[in-house]
């Protein structure tokens, strides 16, 4: 693997992006051919999972994919659909020298077969490029792949001593114009909105995404009640484990207050946290947490990573990731 195979499967994922939270149930892949260190066809899959990311590609570059590169974020798909061939063959049929792939597909109708499919057409492969990032981006469809359920990212706007309101329940704003931004942007990403019934009765939130040019991105609204039965305009769920029955959802951002994120966490549903952090302290506030089931402190430990952190004007986010041995 070169520098350019890691430069181009940026480029790859980068456009992966443009999909996520708009495909499933097919993966958000992206794709870039190369071909004499041109590019000549940019792909990614499709609102609704059609057309993938390779046959977006292909169609671009047309009679230049023969003799190129293709740079894709996920194997090549080996099953044929009635909603379109398998991408594998179309890129045998177009001629490509090589396929650099960030990660094996592990649907069980392709989970190696694209690969080998390839390779038998004497298309030389190249596996594991930006892998980790890939894994990132397409972790939706890993996650209902591996645990058959949606990824869960749960968003905490707290202060620094851990409220996420005033004792009266008044929380705007906590967090600054960049992180309340950065935020909607998460939101564009996900198929799902969740929150509870006491954030419901309280705010009345429309949860859209308020972002200039992904206005039509806001994702579909889902409350988390045991009582109420039927809302319009709303999905209604009675348990955080009934995550697993919403059809074509594989991205859930929770933003509900402590009582939901605190059901989320004890029933271990929690794939990854975004805590923002305002510089302000409130003192006899409402806290973010309420009993998430902890009996032991040991039991605490190993079990988030931090991935990311930056500064959002005054604010801090930092980005954890559950640890799992089976994800």
């Amino acid at each position: 693997m070169t520098q350019a195979d890691t430069r181009w499967m940026g480029t790859a994922l980068a456009l992966a992006e443009r999909g996520r939270g708009r495909t499933a149930p097919n993966p958000n892949v992206g794709c870039v051919i190369l071909h004499e260190g041109r590019v000549v066809g940019r792909g990614w899959t499709q609102f609704g999972g059609r057309p993938h990311a390779e046959a977006m590609a292909l169609a671009e570059a047309g009679a230049k994919a023969r003799g190129a590169t293709a740079y894709v974020t996920l194997e090549p798909c080996a099953h044929r659909s009635p909603r379109g061939p398998a991408c594998s063959d179309l890129l045998i049929e177009a001629g490509v020298a090589r396929v650099v792939a960030a990660l094996e597909d592990p649907d069980p109708r392709t989970a190696g077969q694209g690969f080998a499919r390839l390779e038998a057409a004497g298309i030389a492969v190249t596996r594991g490029a930006r892998a980790n990032e890939a894994r990132r981006s397409m972790a939706g469809f890993l996650t209902r792949q591996a645990l058959d359920r949606p990824h869960v990212t749960l968003k905490l706007a707290t202060s620094l001593d851990g409220c996420i309101a005033m004792a009266d329940g008044s929380s705007r704003w906590i967090t600054g114009p960049q992180a309340r931004a950065h935020a909607h942007l998460e939101r564009s990403r996900r198929e799902v909105i969740l929150v509870g019934r006491g954030t419901y009765e309280a705010d009345t939130p429309q949860l859209d995404v308020r972002l200039p040019g992904l206005e039509d991105r806001a994702p579909k609204r889902v409350l988390l009640s045991s009582t109420i039965h039927d809302m319009p305009g709303w999905t209604v769920i009675p348990s955080p484990s009934a995550i697993a029955t919403l059809p074509n959802i594989d991205q859930i951002l929770v933003e509900g207050g402590a009582a939901v994120a605190s059901a989320f966490l004890a029933a271990d549903l929690v794939d990854r946290i975004l805590l923002y952090r305002a510089p302000i302290l409130i003192g006899n506030g409402k806290p973010a947490l309420r009993d998430i089931g902890l009996t032991n402190l040991a039991k605490a430990h190993q079990r988030w990573a931090i991935v990311d952190a930056r500064q959002l004007g005054s604010d801090r986010l930092e980005v954890y990731e559950r640890e799992r041995n089976e994800a």
